[in-house]
């Protein structure tokens, strides 16, 4: 099968062939239709992560999988050959990737059936990005009439969740700077927008003396944002390895480490079905144009990018 995979540290990813996979007992194997690229799998090609998780050569990069169940392992129940599933591949070692034609992926974890109202390309998009937003707004607590800023609210995340903060009821903030991220986070719901590339705790302060809410992050310096944060509120970061990295008197902080559990993606899926949340799209790439996808996602993007696997 083609896979775009990584074959040695200090090499560049390229398009290979590589044996199918067999599912093993508890796995169920996926024929990809869709996959989508993201901070984490960049990280992987550009040898980031070496020493830091075992890789087994080659290494499929992708993280994020749209597709149809087309093998299932022993001891798998909930789950039949033809089901349409999306999810994140969650395994502990760097190997399996989404980004080929098959991947197996664990059944407890990491998967989810996919609702007929949504398409491969729409769904590759949502596994990471919609749970991170939906751990992160939950942690937040937002009620109606919340305060909320986000950071990084024009990256997959962040837009996840400033959909879901205005969907409780928050009055959003949103970071954004050139006139196409305004009107990208203006069109999902924020109330309004400040200027990343300035002070924006400056900026938030101008709007809301005491500060907001809630922050969300998801981009930029922790430091320099915690103080954006009314006494008493909180601040939810998906960047922190624990609450102790910032210091935040009077402030509630949690670190967010987004697990893609049946339940979560369930709820990510029904989001989307129900249109209280949409994935941005920016540009669907062929398998062989997986490097060029790589490219254009390390110079920036207002959306995912989607790699389609025909």
């Amino acid at each position: 099968m083609k896979v775009f995979a990584l074959h040695d540290f200090g090499q560049a990813p390229e398009i290979t062939d590589i044996a199918r996979p067999e599912p093993e007992a508890g796995e169920l194997r996926v024929r990809v239709r869709a996959a989508s690229v993201n901070g984490f799998d960049l990280a992987v090609a550009n040898g980031y992560l070496q020493g830091a998780m075992e890789h087994n050569f080659p290494v499929v990069l992708g993280k994020d999988f749209a597709g149809e169940i087309d093998a299932i392992g022993a001891d798998v129940a909930g789950f039949a050959v033809g089901d349409r599933v999306f999810g994140v591949v969650t395994k502990a070692t760097l190997g399996d990737g989404s980004i080929g034609e098959y991947v197996t992926v664990p059944a407890a974890i990491g998967v989810a059936l996919l609702p007929d109202g949504i398409d491969f390309t729409e769904a590759a998009g949502l596994g990471l990005a919609g749970t991170a937003a939906v751990d992160s707004v939950d942690a937040a607590q937002i009620g109606e009439g919340s305060t909320v800023l986000i950071a990084g609210a024009t990256g997959g995340v962040g837009q996840q969740a400033l959909q879901l903060a205005v969907r409780a009821g928050a009055s959003v903030i949103a970071t954004a700077s050139t006139p196409d991220e305004i009107e990208l986070v203006t069109r999902l719901g924020a109330a309004r927008t400040v200027d990343y590339t300035g002070d924006v705790t400056a900026q938030v302060a101008a709007l809301y003396a005491e500060g907001v809410d809630v922050v969300l992050h998801f981009a930029g310096a922790p430091d320099a944002l915690v103080p954006a944060v009314a006494p008493g509120g909180r601040f939810v970061s998906t960047l922190l390895q624990s609450a102790a990295d910032v210091e935040a008197d009077g402030v509630e902080v949690v670190s967010i480490y987004a697990t893609p559990s049946a339940e979560t993606l369930a709820r990510v899926a029904r989001h989307e079905h129900e249109k209280h949340t949409v994935v941005t799209v920016q540009r669907v790439y062929e398998l062989d144009q997986a490097s060029d996808a790589f490219g254009d996602f390390a110079a920036g993007t207002l959306g995912k990018l989607i790699i389609a696997i025909n």
